[in-house]
């Protein structure tokens, strides 16, 4: 329970929260409809896909910049964070989602809210589908993630920001059109517990948590995999100190994964 104790612990929080809120402000906000015709799928996708480079480039060497608790489960998987820390991380970010959404849904006009750009499948696409779909966008972006914030790299390529941004903005380019793009249980929850619908909403959390899983083991344990034994992944999972766990000096109270933060 060191990491209480740490004031790095409660600052990578509050970055939690405040980010989400304001990826799902922006995010959401640029995803309703102001005028009559059809939504632009672009408009919507860069809104998101910028909003989250913006987030990791002003968060990112604080939290990660998570900002979705599939991500934040993906490094619990990968066994680069404590599970204290993780469910605090996901508790910020539906708070913050949650936050962001009514903050947006005060400001907006009542003509304009709507449903305040809740996922929905498309009338065509089974539960079945979409869970599918949802399954492979958050793992192609899980694996962009965990590839541009891997710190045993050398000489990355271009901004790690841009690279996480880009990815999520494909997965909305492909996903608005069969489940409005998930890919963040955060996401989908905000808009869900203003608008009190939760049709089909399980799918958004089934999807990108087994993505986010099936993405971290593919990246840790088969395409780059680290070579941890069982009892120092053991060790990272409750909490233990740095040094106890990868040989930091003690004391200096770094989480894990921040050690991959090169922005």
């Amino acid at each position: 329970m060191w990491e209480l104790r740490a004031a790095s612990f409660w600052r990578a929080i509050f970055a939690e929260f405040f980010a989400t809120l304001f990826y799902v402000f922006f995010g959401l906000g640029a995803s309703l409809r102001w005028a009559p015709g059809p939504l632009h799928i672009l408009q919507v996708a860069l809104a998101f896909g910028l909003a989250l480079a913006t987030l990791v480039q002003a968060v990112g060497h604080i939290s990660g910049a998570h900002v979705n608790p599939a991500v934040t489960f993906a490094f619990l998987v990968g066994s680069q964070m404590s599970l204290l820390r993780a469910l605090c991380y996901m508790a910020a970010q539906l708070l913050g989602a949650v936050a962001g959404a009514a903050v947006l849904y005060s400001v907006t006009p009542t003509a304009v809210r709507g449903n305040l750009a809740l996922n929905t499948l498309h009338p065509g696409v089974s539960v079945g589908q979409a869970t599918i779909v949802e399954i492979f966008l958050t793992l192609q972006f899980v694996l962009c993630i965990f590839a541009t914030y891997d710190e045993r790299r050398n000489g990355r390529l271009g901004s790690v920001a841009l690279a996480v941004g880009f990815s999520l903005t494909l997965g909305h380019l492909f996903g608005m059109y069969y489940t409005g793009a998930g890919m963040n249980p955060a996401r989908s929850f905000a808009p869900a517990i203003l608008t009190r619908n939760f049709t089909n909403h399980w799918v958004y959390w089934v999807g990108p948590i087994i993505g986010a899983g099936l993405g971290s083991l593919l990246y840790d344990f088969l395409l780059c995999p680290r070579l941890k034994s069982v009892s120092e992944r053991l060790s990272i999972l409750k909490g233990a100190r740095p040094s106890e766990s990868n040989g930091q000096p003690e004391g200096t109270g770094e989480p894990v994964e921040l050690k991959t933060q090169a922005l």
